[in-house]
Parts: structure tokens; sequence; C-alpha cells
């Protein structure tokens, strides 16, 4: 059994319908990155995970427990980071962290080597006496983890916690979630920086207009809407040819085996590829010199050649392209 079930959860304000009958899973000892546009449901569905509002229709389930009928027995469970924790002016790292775990119902020599343990495992023991207004976002966010981390919870629901990171911070951030994941934890998370999420999840979920588009994993994801394969962009020097020689150059291109589609675009074609799932970037290097190849040997005057495989922002885009409301 999952440790969490969304099963069917919808969430009206007045007219409008923020989440739209969304269901998943998520076990522990997973990642699951949720991924939507602004306003697409993602806060909405978290805020209801974390027990801080109620669904018009739907259950959840946390270790069999009902968030719904029975939120005061799941919220030891949870820990929740918002997409904005401030922190108080004042008080050092080591007595914010404190203060939540007396709050926690903490005490004695338990809540202080809880707190230690949490200052270690986050990387905030050297700064226990600095005080939360003076560090620098990265720090920050790391305080608000520790904080999420204090009751040691089942499930995290951490929505954008690496906005505004810079490069280093995002990635001690994603070694974090990892080590808490290979704990046993479960963890959700949303964020716009897909090639983050596609780094550390092990699935993922794609909502938009508070619906669920798609879940799986990333070449489930890419298997069931961009499709399995590459891209090529193929730059061309047309000189006076004009826009015969991308017609010749496309009508080339689409006598191949395993291409889908091919696009004219300003100052080149765009082609998409389609491979055997799993196909290894040395198989399409192989796919791309041949395409080079046939391109070069008719004649068609190639300028610029470049290739690289689709990834998550490419099945976000085919999943969400053309939604309107």
């Amino acid at each position: 059994m999952s440790l969490l079930e969304v099963k069917g959860l919808r969430r009206d304000y007045g007219a409008l319908r923020a989440v739209d009958d969304v269901s998943f899973e998520l076990e522990a000892g997973t990642i699951l990155g949720f991924i939507g546009p602004n306003g697409a449901g993602k806060s909405t569905t978290m805020r209801i995970l974390a027990t801080l509002d109620a669904p018009t229709q739907g259950e959840v389930l946390l270790d069999g427990r009902s968030l719904v009928d029975a939120p005061d027995q799941a919220r030891p469970l949870i820990g929740y980071m918002p997409d904005r924790y401030g922190t108080y002016d004042d008080v050092t790292v080591w007595e914010f962290l404190d203060f939540f775990a007396r709050a926690y119902g903490l005490k004695g020599a338990v809540r202080r080597q809880r707190v230690a343990s949490v200052m270690d495992f986050t990387g905030l023991h050297p700064l226990k006496d600095k005080l939360t207004s003076a560090l620098s976002k990265g720090m920050k966010q790391r305080v608000a983890l520790g904080r999420t981390l204090l009751h040691d919870p089942k499930l995290l629901i951490l929505d954008e916690p690496a906005d505004g990171l810079d490069p280093r911070a995002r990635i001690e951030l994603r070694e974090l979630l990892r080590a808490l994941a290979d704990q046993g934890k479960a963890v959700l998370i949303s964020s716009h920086i897909l090639t983050e999420l596609a780094e550390i999840c092990d699935t993922c979920a794609i909502i938009e207009q508070g619906r669920l588009l798609a879940t799986g994993n990333v070449a489930e994801l890419l298997a069931r809407s961009a499709g399995h394969g590459a891209e090529l962009l193929v730059r061309l020097a047309v000189g006076a040819e004009g826009d015969a020689a991308y017609a010749r150059a496309e009508r080339l291109l689409l006598e191949q085996p395993g291409l889908d589609q091919v696009t004219h675009e300003a100052g080149g074609l765009r082609v998409r590829l389609t491979l055997e799932p799993g196909a290894t970037p040395a198989q399409v290097d192989e796919v791309a010199a041949r395409l080079l190849a046939v391109l070069v040997g008719a004649g068609v005057p190639v300028c610029a050649f470049s290739h690289r495989q689709l990834n998550l922002e490419d099945a976000f885009m085919t999943v969400t392209k053309g939604r309107v409301a």
C-alpha cells in the first residue's frame, strides 16, 4: 500500500474550481515532482495534503489515516514547507529550531538531541548562534527545511523549495532531498525548474487548470506525450536557393525512417526523431550522423547541425500545449 493516496480530490472557491478530480499515489522512499504553471492548483493541493485546507470533495489517506476525517491524527506524520517561509528577527538558528521543537512537544534531552541532529543533517551547526535574519536565502531555506524535519515526519510536502536559490544551494538542497528519500521518507515537491526535478524525482505529475494531465517517471511521460527520441536543429546556408533549399532538405529528411516530424523555423529546420524506448546517447548520435550524411551527400548547404535528447520540459510543453480556460 502506498504511503499517500489521493482520490478524486476537488476544491472549489465559489464558482472557481481550483482542484478538479486529482488522484495519485506516493510510496515511501520516493520523490514525486509536482509540475504546473502558476495557478494550476499545485499549492492548493499541497495545502490540502498538509491539512491547512479542506477539500470540497475527495479523500486523502496517509499511512491509512484520513486527512479529511481525522487531520489531527495525520499531522504528526507531515512536514510542510510553504513557498514563502519567513523567519523571526532577533533569534538565532538554534533558538528558532528549539522553539519549534518545543511546539512539536519534544522535551528535555530528546529535544536538544533532535535539534542538534537536524542541524548536523542540514549543515547548519556552524551557524547555530547566527541570527536567522542575517542568513542568506539558501541558508534560510535550510532552516525552513530543518524546522520541517524536527518531528521526523513520514511525508514531506515542499512547495517551491529551490525558488531563488543560487546553483550551489540548489545542488545542496537536491542532495538533502535525495538523502531524505533514502531514509524512507516520501517527498512531494513542486518546482518551476524542470531540469532539477528531472534529476531528482522518481516520478512526476503534471497539473494544469486544476486537472492532473499525466503522471509517471520522466521516460514514461515522454513516451506518452512528447514521444521517445531527440530533436535535431539544422541550419542551412540557403543563398540564392531561398526556400527551395528548405523544401529539398525537408523532403530528404521525411524520406528517412525514424522521423516523427519536420518543422520549418526561422533560420533552420527542427526535426523530431522517434527512437526505441531506452535509446542511448550513442544511438542518438548514430541516427543524427546518418541524417547529416544524407543531407550533405545530396548537396544540401548545411551550415550548422545540433541535436539533443527530449526531456521533462518537452513532455510538459507537449502535455499542456494549447489548453485554455
